[in-house]
């Protein structure tokens, strides 16, 4: 047996996920806000990204004013830039000639169409600016500070207070090696020990922070919570207090006849007391919750203008990046030095960045305007008429991956004269109707809704009643699916709609 080196020549297709494409697919998942916090830190990154509004000077000193510097803007010139990406000799292998680049290739805009530069007359002024708001800690302690405790009382209480859950519950947290016996323990007992104070001395100071405002406030329990706020509204009847000590459950259940059997008083008494009950805050902290509304800010815009509906990119707050006319002008005039491989690198990571940029607009208008086509019942008559959609329609229609169109349909969001939607909102599996045509998921979902919004609050529909009047607008469905779609929309079943009163 002898050994010998042989060489063979194989072609072969693969895909090689370079760093630029990664980079791509990665700017196609991001949302609108991830996005921004990538553009700026980028732009801190690297010294040749440059928002063209902060260079505004700096094209006024080159002659151009702001008015003809964005009519070069707003003229790409790709297949220019696809001839000037020219391989030198053997000494500038690998160098793109960045003098003829950067003179023809518009690295700023994109084809579609963008609302970047429109006025909006309607934003809100400074003096409506938002600040943030008290939250559940420093409004008790505020209160604390104005209650002459002792420094012994105090520390028990700030011991309390730093102990409180997002809903204003007493509730200590959970210690590693802590046994399920001692972590049900009154939290007090901790407390106290932690102060180095009794457990009886303890409670009074516990007694003294439940006083404070909002009302049941630093509550062990719901139990608790709801016997701290009758008894300082003076609403603790004996049969309010014994509904909340002994039939929590039958309250959440409305089962008002089991009890009125074991406290021997009638319905009429029940429902009454349950009137008081029903007023009261089980989450005494939800009005300090240090959660924020998050208010959605779109990508795209749908407008209808006569029979047609137009497409719009939001580029608001979104820079507008290009290279440094610095750095441009030390390659061209050969002022690089020692530091012309350093702004190459940063070069080609800039220009790649914002080819990226402007891919995923592009993608996005497009995505967008592919579902305008399918969708147009719905922007004329609104969620009953959303047709079933996949993601495969799409990605036919604009020649793209089913994958892409999904990257691009995750957290996007358009604005559209029905309201505002998540991209994905779109599309949807498709039910039967009777005639034989289909309707899309979320158009029965908005049907049940509908259902239960018109519904006697004192005789609620069963889910088998849903499925039969569902059936009589010709949409055959299962009760089970009814069920599903009623807890997707966080629809109490029937015995739980039920009023008294």
């Amino acid at each position: 047996m002898s050994l010998e080196l042989k060489q063979h020549l194989k072609m072969t297709q693969q895909l090689v996920m370079t760093p630029q494409l990664q980079q791509a697919i990665k700017l196609l998942q991001l949302s609108r806000m991830e996005l921004v916090d990538l553009i700026r830190t980028e732009m801190t990154e690297n010294p040749l990204l440059e928002d063209p509004a902060e260079g505004e000077e700096e094209s006024r000193a080159e002659g151009a004013s702001p008015a003809e510097q964005a009519q070069l803007d707003a003229e790409p010139q790709h297949k220019d830039a696809e001839k000037s990406e020219e391989v030198k000799g053997e000494e500038g292998a690998n160098e793109i000639d960045w003098d003829q680049y950067l003179d023809h290739y518009q690295l700023q805009g994109h084809t579609a169409p963008s609302n970047r530069g429109l006025t909006d007359e309607e934003l809100p002024g400074y003096e409506a600016t938002l600040t943030k708001k008290t939250d559940l800690v420093d409004h008790l302690v505020w209160q604390l500070r104005l209650s002459n405790l002792t420094p012994e009382e105090e520390r028990v209480a700030m011991l309390v207070i730093g102990n409180l859950d997002d809903d204003g519950y007493f509730k200590m947290p959970a210690v590693e090696g802590e046994s399920e016996e001692s972590m049900t323990r009154d939290p007090l007992v901790r407390v106290a020990f932690e102060a180095g104070a009794g457990v009886e001395f303890a409670e009074r100071v516990l007694k003294k922070v439940q006083s404070l405002d909002p009302l049941g406030v630093a509550a062990r329990d719901l139990r608790e919570c709801l016997l701290i706020q009758v008894r300082q509204l003076n609403a603790d009847t004996p049969e309010i207090v014994a509904i909340i000590e002994r039939h929590l459950k039958h309250l959440e259940s409305k089962n008002y006849a089991a009890i009125a059997k074991d406290l021997k008083i009638s319905i009429d008494e029940v429902v009454k007391a349950v009137k008081v009950i029903s007023r009261l805050e089980p989450k005494p902290g939800r009005a300090y919750s240090g959660e924020e509304a998050q208010y959605i800010t779109p990508d795209v815009y749908v407008h209808k203008m006569g029979d047609k509906y137009v497409t719009v990119l939001n580029d608001d707050g979104l820079s507008k990046l290009r290279i440094s006319g610095m750095y441009r002008a030390a390659l061209k005039n050969g002022q690089a030095g020692e530091a012309k491989e350093y702004i190459q690198e940063k070069l080609r990571s800039a220009v790649w960045l914002i080819r990226s940029i402007h891919q995923r607009q592009r993608t996005i208008y497009k995505v967008t305007d592919s579902i305008v086509k399918f969708q147009r019942d719905f922007l004329d008559k609104g969620i009953a008429y959303l047709r079933p959609l996949i993601l495969r329609d799409v990605a036919e229609d604009i020649g793209m991956h089913e994958s892409t169109v999904s990257r691009v349909t995750t957290n996007k969001y358009v604005h559209t004269p029905q309201g505002i939607y998540e991209l994905k909102f779109f599309f949807n599996s498709a039910i039967n109707r009777t005639g034989g045509d289909e309707i899309a998921s979320e158009a029965v979902k908005n049907h049940i809704k509908r259902i239960v919004a018109a519904e006697d609050p004192k005789h609620p529909h069963s889910d088998q009643r849903i499925v039969e009047i569902l059936k009589d607008q010709g949409i055959e469905i299962a009760r089970r699916t009814v069920a599903k779609y009623r807890e997707v929309l966080g629809i109490l079943p029937s015995s739980k709609r039920k009023k008294y009163f």
